[in-house]
Formats: structure tokens, sequence, C-alpha cells
């Protein structure tokens, strides 16, 4: 049997949701109207205290291209990887092929390969790592032509 992988994120919602649902007096008297802000401080009180504050970047990159040019082939968006995100993470990644559909600006419904990337740091380091973020989700889309890089950041309890 193989085992089950989760991501960062999803993990970060499945917990959330749980300490939501089983905190609450009743489950669906006041779970939906908390702020994001109180529904982060009730999963970080639920964590066992170990580790580390870190915020877990997760970046999702499409491959698929428009007006009918090729799609970014697994050889280029594996020389992004190595010339402009790993210098800027050089103490780790965590990156995951999938496939993904989004709606584009003209509407229409896009599926593609893409990748999942995950990255984590202190706290401590959020504003700098911002920047280094951004350089990548825009350097992605110029290179390429594309429309964006979607993101999402989760404040998460880290030990390594």
């Amino acid at each position: 049997m193989r085992p089950i992988r989760i991501s960062m994120p999803a993990a970060v919602a499945v917990l959330t949701a749980a300490v939501l649902f089983y905190g609450s007096s009743s489950p669906a008297s006041n779970a939906g109207f908390r702020s994001p802000a109180a529904a982060s401080m009730v999963s970080q009180e639920a964590a066992t205290g170990r580790g580390r504050p870190y915020v877990s970047t997760t970046l999702y990159f499409g491959t698929g291209r428009h007006d009918g040019k090729p799609p970014i082939t697994e050889e280029q968006f594996d020389k992004f990887i190595a010339d402009v995100v790993t210098p800027r993470f050089p103490a780790g990644l965590t990156l995951q092929e999938g496939r993904g559909q989004w709606r584009d600006k003209e509407g229409d419904i896009n599926r593609e390969k893409s990748y999942e990337l995950t990255v984590l740091y202190p706290v401590t380091e959020a504003r700098a790592r911002d920047a280094d973020i951004e350089y990548i989700r825009d350097l992605y889309c110029t290179t390429w032509e594309l429309e964006s890089v979607g993101r999402a950041d989760a404040r998460v309890q880290v030990d390594f």
C-alpha cells in the first residue's frame, strides 16, 4: 500500500479545519465566523509546541503557453529552478509535479502540467524572502509570457 502524501498547505488546512470543528462548542455555531487570523491562532495553540515559527510559501507554476507556443519543457523548468530558485533558497525546497487548471483573463479554462514548489523560512526572514519570491514569480511570467504564478503563504511551526 502506497503512503498518502499531503502538501504543507493542505496539511495546514486540514489541521485548521479539525481544530475549528473540534474546538468549538458546536461545530456550526461559530466556526464559520472566525477570521483567518483567529483560525491561525487556534491552529498554533493546538500545535505541540515543537519547532519554531516559519512561513511556508507554495508557488504554483503552470507550463502551458498562449498563442500556440509550445509548453515549457521539463528541462526548461529544471533549469529555471537550478538557476533562479535554488540560489535564493539554498537551504532546501520541495517540488512536486501535478496537473492544474485555471481560468485565464479571457475566461478560458486551461489544463496543463504544473509544478508545486514549497519553501520554508523563519518568520523573521519573511520580508527579505518576499522580495525573492516576487522576483521568482515575475521572472517566470516574463520569461515565458505567462499571466501569473500562484502563491499561498501559511504560518507554520517547523522542526527539522
